[in-house]
């Protein structure tokens, strides 16, 4: 038997069924709240929207709701439309050593099976820290070798899916979670050229390791069992997805440094590759850079940062949200990278073309060699008067070293949900997520017109 998913198991029976700690518990409502503020937008727009019309024959059943749509699914196809969704506007969060956004299918898996079983918001709250802890510290051990190809949220985030859900299904039970993550790494999948083309997959690679972790765990609760050394094996996760895994990395730590306690919450709707090169922008725009009189702009960043999001001319807002040119014009133009930025006006705008233009971005081999613990950047404008201004942003904002406060994670709910919600039910949800540990989870009223 793997003593690795023996002792990923074992954490994650003991997690399921005890009190958080504290702090613990306090990020990882901070998560669920982030994770509405991203689902309701996406719940506007392609592909959730295809979604729904694709499985319309299916919906109306079950006790799973789809949030924004007003009806139900079964488990794995809420999983399926909510983690979708949820990853479609890009404000979902980051566990940045991993290179993966863990809330898409971690939070959709659960949600989608408390739901579906009838539980509390504690429950709730204790099965998305068993997912972000298992599935973080496996994408640890695989990157950075593993971004190179593979998006860590459709790959990672099947582990993520699988562990949530095995821990409101069988709850304390290490066997049926030891098989639900076995079954998931074979089912884990999402390649990047789904994101440096235009397309509307990216997002269905949360979608996809949300419904594929519900049915591994499913299957697991049922009796299915999964390979015991199929992360470590010869032909294993980490043989088929990296360049070599560092499994002690997936370990160290486990049930006592709690990784929810350090994610980055976005403050920009776009690839969080571009965060600090915004952010360093924005601060020059704050210290009276006028955009009007810069001649060029270089962007120095990491190299994952370039092959990601590097589209000089993007012509989509799906392309656009991977330019760093573009987002970068775009906030030294207004102020700000939000919903409003990837319009067709906005990606139509001549100012921001013109300014994107002048734009040369440049890989640093020192921000390079120090992805993906470190995203920083590095933004430089020449002006016509042949006057330079620089700022250097060595993290982004929202990140653990300069987290988004509980009131902006407030505030970033209220913009991104109450469009969508209304104003009073959207305080009413917030205010109900701030107190989930003493509620059921169908008190929510998620399915609610």
């Amino acid at each position: 038997m793997s003593a690795l998913l023996s002792t990923l198991a074992a954490y994650g029976a003991r997690d399921a069924t005890r009190p958080l700690p504290g702090e613990a518990a306090h990020h990882a409502k901070r998560a669920v709240i982030d994770w509405f503020a991203a689902l309701y937008p996406g719940t506007r727009v392609a592909p959730a929207t295809n979604l729904v019309a694709a499985h319309a024959r299916e919906l109306g059943v079950g006790r799973s709701s789809l949030p924004g749509f007003a009806t139900t699914a079964f488990p794995a196809l809420a999983a399926w439309i909510n983690g979708s969704a949820s990853h479609a506007v890009e404000f979902d969060d980051i566990f940045k050593d991993a290179v993966y956004h863990p809330g898409c299918p971690t939070i959709a898996a659960a949600l989608a099976v408390a739901e579906d079983r009838g539980l509390s918001g504690a429950q709730l709250l204790q099965a998305v820290v068993v997912g972000y802890e298992i599935s973080t510290r496996i994408g640890v051990a695989v990157q950075p070798s593993h971004y190179r190809y593979f998006h860590t949220t459709g790959t990672v985030g099947t582990f993520g899916g699988a562990a949530a859900a095995a821990s409101l299904l069988a709850p304390g039970d290490e066997a049926a979670l030891r098989h639900a993550l076995a079954t998931a790494a074979t089912f884990a999948s999402g390649l990047q050229q789904a994101f440096r083309s235009d397309s509307m997959t990216k997002p269905l690679h949360a979608g996809h390791a949300a419904s594929a972790g519900v049915l591994a765990a499913q299957a697991a609760a049922a009796g299915v069992t999964g390979a015991a050394d199929v992360l470590e094996g010869s032909a294993g996760f980490g043989a088929a997805m990296s360049d070599g895994a560092h499994w002690e990395r997936a370990t160290d730590g486990l049930g006592e440094r709690y990784n929810i306690t350090r994610m980055t919450q976005k403050n920009h709707g776009c690839c969080g590759h571009a965060f600090a090169a915004i952010d360093a922008a924005l601060a020059l725009k704050a210290r009276g850079l006028d955009p009007d009189a810069v001649a060029a702009l270089e962007v120095a960043t990491y190299q994952a940062a370039l092959d990601v999001a590097g589209n000089p001319a993007p012509r989509t807002a799906a392309e656009a949200k991977f330019s760093i040119p573009f987002v970068v014009a775009h906030a030294l133009l207004h102020g700000s990278v939000r919903l409003g930025a990837f319009t067709p006006e906005r990606l139509a705008d001549r100012a921001i073309r013109a300014l994107a233009q002048r734009v040369k971005l440049v890989a640093d081999p020192a921000l390079t060699a120090a992805f993906p613990a470190q995203r920083a950047a590095r933004v430089t404008a020449t002006l016509a008067d042949g006057r330079r201004e620089e700022h250097f942003a060595p993290c982004r904002k929202g990140d653990p070293e300069a987290p988004l406060t509980d009131a902006e994670i407030d505030a970033k709910f209220a913009e991104l949900a109450a469009p969508v919600l209304g104003e009073a039910r959207a305080r009413d949800l917030l205010a109900k997520l701030w107190r989930l540990e003493s509620l059921a989870v169908s008190d929510l009223r998620l399915a609610a017109p």
